[in-house]
């Protein structure tokens, strides 16, 4: 029976009410009888997918496919990425010691955990991790804006030592505009952070520091995560052969791959600096509607 161009009846639910069946049973008859090609061409776009991004899982692997316009449920998605053994990369590794607690400094309270960052610039998170490399360990220093996830500043170094944390704070203080007594700076209890030189310079710039409390890992939690993309997405996937080689690494990760890229599901699979962007159209629109109400 040929149904008039236009009529209700023509879309997916009319046909399956006309054919007298549940919906579940009109796409389990459908997928049984799809032409070969539509699955062929999304095997092809999942694989392209999945190795351009070798450590994304299925729900990230589906907000790409999403932004090509196709919409995969996600129990075939995961259905394809097994069969297909396309999972993504994952890898422990040794991990020395890089916080020490035990110190003459003042430890600051916690004020991160009454926090909700609305905007940038409220919360930054710290933290430093090491890199494996060829035959040495060489060092990381990071800062994060909470409201975005983004690296807004990181140093790379040999020692363990609080110069290696300045260098990330300093770059973050370069690289954004800080209003004095706005911002949070919050970090783990460890000396890098609590010493003089750190706080003197966090004050200095109208900051104020925070730190952990004892026994709570989780109360810096947003940048021990980052710490474990990093070294899923990248450090365990690369030999590195000298600090020179890390460096360069860690700046194309960072500052292209992670920042203007990496999809984060707790910004909505948007990357940290589509998320800023999208944060700042959003507030001059309501700006520009208060002012012309």
């Amino acid at each position: 029976m040929t149904l008039p161009q236009g009529s209700p009846s023509r879309s997916v639910e009319g046909m399956y009410k006309l054919a007298g069946v549940s919906r579940a049973s009109f796409y389990r008859d459908w997928e049984k009888s799809a032409p070969p090609g539509e699955e062929t061409e999304l095997r092809d776009t999942i694989h392209r997918l999945a190795l351009a991004h070798r450590t994304y899982g299925y729900r990230r692997i589906g907000a790409l496919l999403r932004r090509e316009g196709r919409v995969v449920n996600h129990k075939r998605l995961i259905r394809v990425t097994r069969e297909d053994n396309l999972l993504c990369l994952r890898k422990a590794a040794f991990r020395p010691a890089t916080t020490d607690s035990n110190h003459r400094w003042r430890v600051w309270p916690n004020l991160a955990r009454h926090i909700t960052p609305m905007g940038p610039n409220r919360l930054w998170v710290a933290d430093i991790t090491y890199v494996h490399l060829a035959e040495a360990f060489v060092y990381l220093a990071v800062v994060l804006d909470a409201f975005s996830r983004k690296v807004v500043g990181w140093a790379l170094g040999n020692q363990l030592t609080a110069n290696l944390a300045l260098g990330a704070l300093e770059m973050a203080l370069s690289d954004r505009k800080i209003a004095p007594g706005e911002l949070v700076h919050h970090t783990d209890r460890g000396i890098q952070y609590a010493c003089g030189d750190y706080i003197t310079r966090l004050q200095a710039a109208g900051i104020q520091p925070s730190m952990s409390r004892p026994g709570c890992p989780y109360d810096n939690a947003m940048a021990e995560s980052f710490m474990k993309t990093l070294k899923a997405e990248e450090v365990n996937a690369t030999s590195y052969r000298n600090i020179q080689h890390a460096r360069s690494a860690m700046r194309r990760f960072i500052e292209d791959v992670y920042n203007r890229h990496r999809l984060h599901s707790a910004l909505d699979y948007l990357s940290p600096v589509e998320f800023e962007l999208a944060s700042l159209s959003a507030t001059s629109t309501t700006v520009a509607l208060s002012a012309n109400p």
